[in-house]
Order: C-alpha cells, then structure tokens, then sequence
C-alpha cells in the first residue's frame, strides 16, 4: 500500500517542477497522514479537497471552511497542503481567484487531490496488511447506507408525485410531443407491425441465467405476452410452437421476478446502486431500446441534442462553454432512480401500443437487501436496456420547459431548432444548457423532483465538467486517476493490467516522472516489458518512438515481440437446439449486426473469429496474463 504514497509523491515533486514551487511539505503531509488514516485519506479527504477547489474555480475564491480537515497557513487565507499550488491559482491574501491563473498549476492540484478518487476497494490486500476486519465492517455501513438512500430515494420520488401540479403533467406531456413526438410515433408503429428485434445483453439477470441459457428460456409474463408474443420473440420460427407451448410459463404480475438491487464498486466512499433486470423484461428491453436509438438517430435536431454512445459532442461544448461562458454543465444526483413512472406515462399519452410496450418492459417490483421486495414509483433503476434513453428523454423535455418558463412564451420546433440546436445536449445525467436560463431549468429540474448536484455543477466561473472532463477557460485539465492498489507480483493479473493501463495514460498525459517511476515499478514484476503501439496486444509501454520487436512471424512475415497479454476464456456454457438456433439467427439479423466486427463476410452466420459461441459464452469468471510471442502493433 505504501507504493501508493510513493506515487504521489513522484507525481508531486514532477508537478511541483512543471509549476516552479515546492512540495516537499506536501509530501511528508501525505505521508503522515496515510501512516494514520490510510487509504481513506487518498480516496476520500484527498478528494474532499479536490472536489472543494474546483468549486473554488468555479465561484472565484477560496473558502478554507470547505477543507475543514486541512491547517491554514499562518501569513495567508489559503489552507497550508498543496499551498504553493494554490498560490499560482489564488491570490495568497484574499483568496480570490487570479486574472490569469497558472493553468500548469490547476492541472496539478486537481492531479494530486483527485488521482485516487475512483480506488476500487482492494480487499485482498488489506487482508495482507491485517486491516480487513476494519475496512469490511465501513464497507458493510457505507453498502447498507445506500441501500438505504435508495429506499429513501423512492420515498421521495412517492412525495414529489404526490405534491406535483397536475399542470405541470400537462406541459410536459405538450413539449414532449414537440420534441419527440415524430419519433413516439414511428415507433408506435413498429411495435403495432412486430418490427422489433430483441436480443440479450451480456450482464447479469435476476433470475441467474448463465449467457447461453438466456436463449432458452420459457418463462414469460402475461404483460409482455399482450405486445410481444412469446411465439414470435422465444422460438427461432413457428414449426418450435408446440415444444415452446409445452414448457412455456406465463407469469401473472403478481407472480413476476422483480429486479435484484445490489452495489458495484463506484469509490472507496460510496457505490453505485443498479438493479439486475429478469431475463424476459431484459430480453424486452432491448428491443424497444434498439427502436428508439434508431428513431432518434433518424432526426437532425434529436441527434445533436441527445447522446447515447458519443460523448465527445458533450466534452467539445464543455470545453467552448469554459472559454465563453455561454453555457453550463449541470449534473444530477441518483437521476436514473428520480424519474419517475408518473413521468413517463404522461409523455407517452397518445402512443397507445408503445406506452403499453414501455409499461409492459417496467420491473415494478424491487428486492432490496435488508428490506424485502417494495413496490417502485420510479420508472427504472440503473440496469434496465431503456433506463438511459427514456431518462435522456426526460431530462430534454424539462430542460426546454425550464428555458419556455425563462422566456414566458411557448416555443416551437423551428425555434427549438434555430436558437438551441448548439446549445443543449444530454448525454445520461450529463447536462448542458445556456447559461442564461440554468437557473430556471435548475428550477424546473426541482419542481419534477429532480436534484441538482450542485458540487458537480458549473455555470458562473470559467469551469466546466461533462462526461469524466473538464475543462478551465477553453483549457482541458483532466487528470488521469489510479483504478486499483499497485500489484505486488505478477499473478495480480488485474492489478497488472490495471497499472500498465495507468502508466500509458500517464505517458500521453505528458506525466514523464511518474512514467519513469511506473516503468521501474512494473520492470520488477514483468520479465518482457516492450515497447507497443496502442493497438498492440501485448501489455507494454505505449510510446510516440514507436514499437519494437525481436522476430518475424514465419507464416506472414509480419513483426512479433515477446510479452504478457491478457487471457481470458468465456465459461464453458453449451447451447443447442432451438436456442441455439435462435441465437445464430438474431446474432446475424441486420438490425443487430453483432458479427460486423468480428468476421471479414457479414453474410456468414458463423464468422471462426466466434465460431464457439455455442460453447462458451459470458464474461470471464478470470483473468490471467499469459507470456507469449504478440504482434507489437
């Protein structure tokens, strides 16, 4: 665990040259204050500071109140850690923010704070350190915490149903249909012609189906049976009808699995909430996921206003809107678990046979730990194929009611489009909006029950963040941050391929010290470490120089280099008969397209790059790394 200390320290004392101070009191500070409070001082306080001076960036001055855990210095108002620092970014005496701050010296504070902000929690070696009792019993409070704040969550989204203006249901249901209702249309009529296609993800499902048997499954609910027949969506074609009406099995509502709750590693302060979906609502799900993103993708405005996979769109105006102030970035707090259902249905009033597909899809039902299964207000947890789009959808409408309230006159879609085209977009829970009129879509937002992360939000000062970026005055200050505690031998194959990735990162960041430090760290465990182009297999040093190899591959002539590369087989998960058929056929149907990537003919159903997939399937119960000769490129 020291190695991580070391670490900081090397990256301290690099930030320290690129920024012409000291931060040799800053580093016995860290390392002081590790030796008593542990990794919780690096995941959670460091970043406490880090979260607070970004917050200073954006508000223009200091407020040492907010880094209560850190000492003033005695001749200034900025607190003494990290003092040379802020001392190029504030004014020493009254805190407020410089004319023209050091850019070098933003990127370095927000690097040394925030680098171990995203630390999974490393069970196996704390164990080693004789610290696992201590860290399981905070992790077992913070995971019931959140189990908690989710039940906490629901209730408040039960009360803001209930105290909601039945007028406010009404606007929405009105711009709704000015912003999508072409799309609600066109999909209204695919689920009326059976023009969906479903497909299985590849997580985990509430009722534990391994991958394979996901495809042969028999259990369907009376709900999904009156939009999408078991007939047409669980059997390849109709001559299975008799075998699938002798094992198939409909549940009544009352009957249905409801979604499990359980908690993902997010930080080392608090994880992520998500519901795992039942196989059938899952396999539902994704059809009218598919239908909607291909709708949307169809309209010019929808498609610059909305993002489902790219997220550069959102980083790009992040980055103009730091420079010219002309728009904000606004985050939202548990916003997946905040939409609710009431919602929902009011926009989707008029759509008879897609309300009726999205309702049917609907878990409604939720098992949490420690409180049984409850009835769900929201309209899906974190999980659900439809959670992303639907609540992107949502976000949307409320935003241009926000910016029609500010301008007290309705607006039409040829002004939505003319004046707002290049100033909205929503990625998830990633907004951004004009800033003339955030504090009224910041208002609206609350009205809905939606809460604003305030901390995470940008709009006065010359800060702003969207998708994991950010950005100060048209400059981009992302950082790159530690995923995993440093492996101490080569069999931590994760650890291994989480620190070669943290090296690369730090390389095209420009970090050299710290490169220099992680090559002599990783040397020690890997035998072969060469040098590779990104695109390489092998785990290796990335480098601008260029690649190196030692042989040529006698078949193709083309260059090898020996090295560790990853190796991790799907589980051994056989599948035949009509499942298996069912799977080759909807794998190659063109709406789906999964083989476009992974064979040179689309056209052949069983491209060798996965002819096993019948065999194997699912992710990786392991991860080894493996010595072997690689291409290096």
């Amino acid at each position: 665990m020291k190695s991580l200390t070391s670490l900081w320290s090397c990256t301290a004392n690099e930030m320290a040259v690129r920024c012409r101070t000291s931060a040799t009191l800053d580093i016995k500070t860290v390392k002081s204050r590790f030796e008593h409070e542990g990794l919780s001082f690096l995941a959670i306080t460091l970043a406490d500071f880090g979260k607070a001076t970004q917050k200073w960036l954006d508000q223009g001055f200091v407020v040492p109140s907010d880094v209560p855990s850190f000492k003033r210095a005695r001749l200034t108002g900025l607190p003494a850690f990290l003092q040379g620092f802020l001392g190029r970014v504030f004014d020493p005496c009254s805190g407020a923010l410089l004319d023209n701050p050091d850019i070098e010296a933003i990127y370095a504070i927000r690097q040394l704070t925030l680098m171990f902000s995203k630390i999974a929690l490393p069970s196996h070696s704390e164990r080693n350190e004789n610290q696992s009792n201590s860290r399981k019993v905070v992790s077992t409070d913070r995971e019931r915490r959140a189990m908690s704040d989710f039940l906490q969550c629901e209730q408040e989204v039960k009360e803001s149903d209930e105290l909601l203006d039945p007028q406010f249901l009404v606007d929405l249901k009105r711009m709704s249909d000015l912003l999508f209702g072409g799309l609600f249309a066109k999909v209204d009529r695919d689920i009326y012609w059976g023009r969906t296609v479903p497909k299985h993800g590849p997580g985990a499902v509430a009722d534990r189906l391994s991958s394979n048997a996901k495809w042969g499954q028999r259990t369907w609910t009376t709900r999904l049976q009156r939009v999408f027949p078991a007939d047409e969506f669980l059997i390849p074609n109709h001559s299975f009808k008799n075998e699938l009406d002798k094992e198939l099995h409909l549940l009544e509502p009352g009957e249905e699995v409801p979604v499990r709750v359980i908690s993902v590693p997010k930080t080392l302060k608090t994880p992520r909430i998500i519901a795992i979906e039942p196989t059938a609502m899952q396999y539902a799900q994704q059809a009218l996921s598919r239908a909607l993103r291909s709708a949307l993708e169809e309209d010019g405005f929808l498609r610059r206003t909305i993002g489902f996979t790219d997220q550069e769109p959102n980083r790009q105006m992040a980055c103009t809107g730091s420079h010219s102030g002309e728009t904000a970035t606004l985050d939202l707090s548990e916003a997946s678990d905040r939409v609710s259902n009431q919602h929902v249905l009011a926009m989707l009033d008029g759509y008879p046979h897609l309300l009726e597909a999205i309702q049917s899809t609907r878990s409604r039902k939720a098992d949490v730990p420690g409180h049984g299964v409850i009835r769900l207000a929201k309209y899906a947890s974190m999980g659900s194929a439809l959670c992303f789009p639907i609540e992107a959808m949502v976000f949307l409408t409320v935003i241009f009611l926000g910016i029609e309230r500010e301008l007290s006159a309705p607006l039409s879609r040829k002004e939505l489009i003319r004046l707002f085209s290049e100033q909205v977009r929503v990625f998830g829970d990633d907004l951004i909006v004009p800033r003339d009129y955030v504090l009224s879509v910041v208002n609206e937002l609350h009205t809905f029950g939606y809460v604003v992360n305030v901390s995470k939000s940008y709009w006065t000062g010359r800060f702003r963040e969207s998708c994991g970026r950010e950005y100060f005055d048209g400059h981009d200050v992302s950082i790159v941050k530690v995923r995993e505690v440093l492996p101490t031998q080569r069999q931590d194959a994760s650890g291994v391929i989480s620190t070669v990735a943290l090296r690369n990162q730090l390389y095209w960041a420009g970090a050299w010290g710290s490169v220099r430090w992680l090559d002599d760290y990783l040397g020690k465990l890997l035998k072969h470490f060469p040098n590779v182009a990104p695109t390489s297999p092998l785990l290796g040093r990335e480098s601008c120089l260029g690649y190196e190899f030692q042989t040529l591959d006698p078949n193709t002539h083309s260059p090898l280099t020996k090295g560790y590369y990853v190796s991790a087989k799907p589980p051994i998960d056989n599948l035949d008969g009509a499942g298996a058929l069912l799977k080759c056929l909807l794998r190659n149907h063109p709406e789906i397209g999964d083989f476009a990537l992974s064979t040179e003919d689309p056209r052949d159903p069983l491209p060798s790059a996965d002819a096993g997939h019948l065999e194997r399937s699912g992710r990786p119960e392991r991860v080894d790394i493996k010595l072997g000769r690689r291409s290096p490129y």
